[in-house]
């Protein structure tokens, strides 16, 4: 029953979105390009270009972070209806502001220094508690709480504090849950007992139950070794192929070429590659990154990015395999990325120290 009921909020959840992009407004420059404004669907102007700097926002749909220079810098957070919140909290990340995910977006108190939510008609929907969150996932976020800033040079980071597992009622679900960011929040379920899938972590939850999410590294590691290395015919790579792949070629750069052709054309020397993987002796890691919005840019991406055009890596990991040369004497790796996607991982992207691709 929990895991129907888990079922029915997550179907809602996904219809409300489609819903909100249906109606989401779109970012314009104006004729210079020093200002931006947001039209609807049919092109009708909703805000005049009057934002610059901090406002990144390619789409509108509930609540964007905006900033303005008139005389001065003023920065805030802004509403469909015109509602102005939050002067001066941007909750900055990466040089940028927050994105609205799920209907919420963070903010800092510049009182406190602390750091909270705003939901889409711009209340406050968690108090700013906590020394820092992630981003809501499935309802969802992991709360520092107590921590002290330190500061390195332009830099800072948090030393002490606790973390919990909290959902967007502000319950606490979890204690003592660390930032671990191969999670899969979507896959969440909760049982008595712990769950023996070997791709899933388990936490005990507050209330005495357990927690388990799809670990992505696990996933993977598991869906190579079953899937893709068990059987490197032609036609199991294509299938485990994005509809396109881009690959590196000198002096060319990036080229994007649809994955029946890049397969047929290189097919044999990809299969010797991947085949290197089940030696015992290669020596190989995966890492995990965020889609590169500067290669991956064309439409069948979109699904990918939010409205701020950020990988969106918490549902869509990219899977980045590097293969080292087995003569330590010779330079430059191989690279195959996959991407997780709707339909399982998918090989997107391929770089070869020592072939020029097709």
């Amino acid at each position: 029953m929990k895991r129907l009921i888990l079922l029915y909020i997550i179907l809602f959840i996904n219809c409300s979105l489609f819903a909100q992009k249906n109606d989401a407004w779109i970012s314009f420059w104006d004729k210079d390009t020093t200002h931006i404004g947001f039209k609807d669907k049919n092109g009708n102007i909703k805000i005049e270009p009057k934002f610059t700097g901090m406002t990144i926002a390619n789409q509108f749909e509930n609540i964007i972070a905006v900033s303005e220079e008139n005389e001065t810098w003023k920065s805030y957070y802004l509403t469909k209806t015109g509602k102005i919140v939050g002067r001066d909290s941007l909750y900055i990340f990466d040089n940028g502001p927050d994105c609205e995910n799920e209907g919420f977006i963070r903010f800092r108190d510049p009182k406190t220094d602390k750091t909270g939510f705003f939901n889409g008609d711009g209340k406050i929907a968690i108090p700013p508690d906590y020394s820092d969150v992630t981003k809501l996932k499935n309802g969802m976020f992991i709360a520092l709480k107590d921590a002290k800033k330190e500061i390195d040079g332009e830099h800072f980071f948090w030393s002490g504090g606790k973390e919990f597992l909290i959902d967007s009622n502000n319950k606490i679900l979890i204690e003592n849950f660390g930032y671990n960011s191969e999670l899969d929040f979507y896959s969440v379920e909760k049982s008595k007992d712990p769950d023996k899938d070997p791709i899933r972590e388990n936490f005990r939850g507050v209330d005495g139950e357990y927690y388990s999410f799809v670990n992505f590294d696990k996933e993977f590691k598991l869906w190579l070794k079953n899937i893709l290395l068990s059987d490197l015919s032609r036609e199991n790579l294509l299938k485990h192929s994005f509809s396109t792949i881009t690959y590196w070629k000198e002096p060319n750069g990036w080229i994007k070429q649809s994955n029946t052709t890049f397969i047929d054309e290189n097919y044999k020397f990809i299969k010797l590659k991947l085949q290197e993987l089940t030696s015992s002796d290669c020596d190989y890691f995966v890492s995990t990154d965020g889609l590169n919005k500067f290669i991956f840019k064309t439409s069948e991406f979109e699904t990918y990015f939010n409205n701020c055009n950020e990988p969106k890596d918490w549902i869509y990991p990219v899977k980045n395999i590097v293969i080292s040369p087995k003569k330590k004497t010779d330079s430059g790796q191989d690279h195959f990325e996959f991407l997780r996607t709707e339909k399982g991982y998918k090989l997107i992207s391929v770089s070869l120290r020592d072939r020029t691709l097709k």
